[in-house]
């Protein structure tokens, strides 16, 4: 596997008390992308950011912002979290209707001038889904557990989405959330994954950039040893 690690640590476990300070931290430890979670209270049972918090990260941020939105009527919101100017803005297949109302959505993220376009599937939902939309999207986000719940133990059948992907020839980035730690991550990156989000795996530490670093030498084995699709 050629592709670069783009290594996420998610805000959601980070100290609220001090975000700025903890944002700087996973920064100077070699992050990638600052994960967020957007719940509405509704598509999900948590409740997260909004657009004013989103724009308070992004003026404190110094690296791309990776912006998972698990809210409904997402077309709705696309004008508003785009101006916090993310790298990358993902919604829920399962958030629309159908195939023509995600493909609206992943119009209105590129309309909006995010660089990437992402769509995200519950563990439940087959990679199926979003397969009619591969050529119009940069980044498919596998959740390897249910969104919106924490303390869920990680799912491996998940990562036969991220297979799939990879078998048909798709190159854009598989992205993937849930239990993703040093006991976990290589069977991501082996199944083609080659966007880590990591939360308290990463932010629990005191040293972030060791753990860090434990994540690429760890995904660097993996691409030793060649061919994602097994």
């Amino acid at each position: 596997m050629n592709s670069p690690i783009r290594i996420a640590p998610s805000i959601l476990s980070c100290d609220f008390a001090r975000i700025g300070d903890e944002l700087r931290r996973a920064e100077a430890a070699g992050a990638d992308w600052h994960h967020i979670d957007v719940m509405d209270g509704h598509f999900v049972p948590n409740l997260t950011f909004g657009p004013p918090v989103l724009q308070a990260v992004a003026r404190a941020a110094s690296i791309p912002l990776d912006v998972h939105l698990m809210i409904e009527r997402p077309l709705e919101w696309i004008a508003r979290y785009a101006q916090a100017r993310p790298e990358v803005l993902t919604f829920h297949i399962e958030a629309v209707d159908s195939l023509p109302a995600a493909r609206e959505v992943v119009n209105a993220i590129h309309a909006a001038g995010v660089p990437k376009a992402g769509v995200s599937v519950r563990p439940n939902t087959p990679i199926a889904a979003v397969e009619p939309l591969l050529a119009d999207l940069d980044l498919v986000l596998v959740m390897s557990v249910e969104p919106g719940f924490g303390g869920q133990s990680f799912r491996p059948e998940t990562l036969s989405k991220a297979r799939r992907l990879r078998e048909l020839g798709w190159t854009g980035i598989v992205e993937v959330d849930g239990g993703v730690n040093a006991h976990t991550l290589q069977a991501c990156v082996a199944a083609g994954c080659d966007a880590l989000v990591s939360g308290s795996a990463l932010y629990s530490e005191h040293d972030m950039t060791a753990a860090v670093a434990r994540f690429r030498a760890l995904a660097a084995e993996v691409s030793a040893r060649g061919s994602h699709v097994a």
